[in-house]
């Protein structure tokens, strides 16, 4: 199987990874590129393509995966993942995610299987995308200099308590409606990444999104709210609006920002969230 390997070395944990993962390429014959700006990484899976790569392996975050895993879409190309990010949802989710010579080991003997892929206005996302108060903390997010998990809870708290929740309106298979939320996530995967289930009876390969609508969160039951998302509950809760199929329309009343797997966009007032089913060839545990 001939292989590529692209390493974003500014994500995270890739400096770290870089030197075994040459090793490796040297030993079974896989070449290895790096990604040198923005969106670099799917020129680079494009190319390989093109090249007749078998198996492409994205090196780095939830953002670099996305880029590649995006553009091999459809394709009879198969994906492939060490993951080095602050969340690693995808990852985590199929076990891939841990020490970088048992992600190695999941390319050379594990086995391929087929996932789908979200498309929220039109931007591929394979964990999670959203809208509201997650959108507003990834652009914040992408814009430190220095980032991973601790990073990541200290910029929320610091937007938690001046975040004004918004009123949406959802169009889902089994009608409207209307609702007070402080997030909307829309998810493939259970979870956004470091074990936060945002939505825990999500799957990957089932051929559905599921949506999570958040209440108004404060001091006051932020903490329970969190909690639920950690032990897997938040579903349970009666104030979280949940609903599952293969099609939403989220309206709100001004322009905003959306995020897809970390990655921000600028999107309307009405946008649009669907599942391309079994459309990724994937690199899993055997």
């Amino acid at each position: 199987m001939k292989t590529r390997f692209i390493i974003n070395p500014r994500s995270g944990r890739s400096r770290y990874a870089a030197e075994p993962v040459r090793q490796y390429a040297a030993r079974h014959g896989a070449e290895v590129v790096a990604t040198e700006r923005p969106r670099h990484g799917s020129e680079l899976a494009q190319q390989a393509i093109a090249d007749g790569i078998d198996l492409i392996v994205a090196v780095g975050g939830d953002g670099t995966m996305n880029e590649i895993a995006s553009v091999l879409c459809g394709t009879g190309a198969t994906f492939g993942l060490i993951p080095c990010g602050s969340g690693n949802g995808l990852a985590r989710q199929l076990r891939i995610h841990g020490s970088i010579a048992h992600s190695l080991g999941v390319l050379r003997e594990g086995k391929t299987t087929v996932i789908d892929c979200g498309l929220a206005d039109g931007h591929p996302f394979f964990t999670v995308a959203g809208l509201g108060f997650e959108a507003e903390l990834a652009a914040r997010f992408n814009r430190l200099k220095s980032r991973g998990f601790l990073r990541y809870l200290t910029s929320g708290a610091k937007l938690l308590h001046r975040f004004e929740s918004s009123e949406y309106s959802i169009v889902h298979p089994e009608g409207k409606d209307k609702v007070r939320a402080f997030t909307v996530a829309v998810a493939n995967a259970a979870q956004y990444g470091n074990n936060a289930l945002i939505a825990p009876g999500a799957l990957l390969d089932d051929g559905l999104i599921n949506l999570t609508a958040l209440p108004p969160i404060n001091w006051w039951n932020a903490p329970g709210l969190f909690l639920r998302m950690f032990n897997g509950t938040l579903s349970l809760d009666p104030r979280v609006r949940v609903r599952v199929g293969n099609r939403f329309v989220v309206e709100r009343r001004a322009p905003g920002l959306l995020h897809t797997d970390g990655e921000t966009h600028d999107a309307g007032t009405s946008v649009e969230f669907q599942v391309r089913p079994a459309c990724l060839r994937i690199r899993v545990p055997a």
